[in-house]
């Protein structure tokens, strides 16, 4: 059914390290440069993500469970470019929209869509593009009223409305999704489900990520469980979603 690979990942580790000081500026580093250098070798790494490797097909719904640290919204970052894996190698084969933060490039101070605009063109239109498809980009979010606002006057699921609106009207071959859905009434949340399955039938890749699983199992073609970090499954949705519920069971 799904013939060309889409998103490829090999050997794919994410790490960090705990303890770091070179957040307290660099001032405070040349001060304290003895024990600074010290604190630097004693940092501890921690494993976010480790040697998960696993092929998304072309036209494909991935969706990504796994109790909170369990590596999900690392391995959509890192798909997404917002990452850079530590070792490992990360492939992508066309255009991609993360809806990882909505509204994370927006400016409060900005109308609705004076922000329409500006994220329109950070996520890869032209000014023309995102003015062409203004209009219905206003109607989907239903912020008719509000558009021409300061953002800075809008309540969070508002902001999720309009990020969410401009993100599903940009064509993209790969759609990233990660918990955005939670937010917002039951109606509207059920007018993004519509626009996922029609994207899924246009053929538009998607990896989802949720702690929803009867939205994984409405959505997926195969679910990925992870665990601490690690891929510890793949493959038919009742049988991952399965394994999953038993092993929250058993924690």
């Amino acid at each position: 059914m799904f013939n060309d690979v889409a998103i490829r990942l090999r050997g794919v580790s994410k790490r960090y390290y705990l303890g770091s000081p070179v957040g307290e500026g660099f001032k405070h580093l040349i001060l304290h440069l003895p024990s600074q250098i010290k604190a630097l070798r004693q940092r501890r790494p921690f494993h976010a993500l480790t040697d998960v490797s696993f092929d998304v097909r072309r036209g494909e719904c991935v969706s990504l469970i796994g109790r909170n640290g369990a590596g999900k919204s690392t391995t959509l970052s890192l798909i997404a470019g917002v990452l850079r894996a530590s070792a490992g190698k990360v492939e992508t084969y066309g255009r991609i929209c993360p809806l990882l933060e909505l509204g994370a490039g927006f400016n409060h101070q900005l109308t609705g869509r004076e922000n329409i605009l500006l994220n329109g063109v950070l996520l890869g239109l032209t000014r023309r593009e995102v003015r062409q498809r203004t209009a219905q980009i206003i109607e989907f979010s239903e912020l008719h009223d509000f558009i021409d606002a300061p953002l800075r006057t809008y309540s969070s699921g508002m902001v999720v409305r309009l990020g969410f609106s401009v993100a599903v009207h940009l064509d993209p071959d790969i759609l990233l999704i990660d918990e955005v859905l939670a937010v917002g009434d039951a109606r509207f949340r059920t007018k993004c489900f519509e626009r996922m399955e029609h994207f899924r039938r246009r053929g538009t890749t998607m990896i989802f990520v949720s702690h929803d699983t009867g939205s994984v199992s409405r959505i997926s073609d195969r679910v990925a469980l992870f665990d601490a970090g690690r891929l510890i499954d793949i493959g038919e949705p009742g049988r991952i979603i399965d394994a999953y519920q038993q092993r929250s069971l058993a924690a």
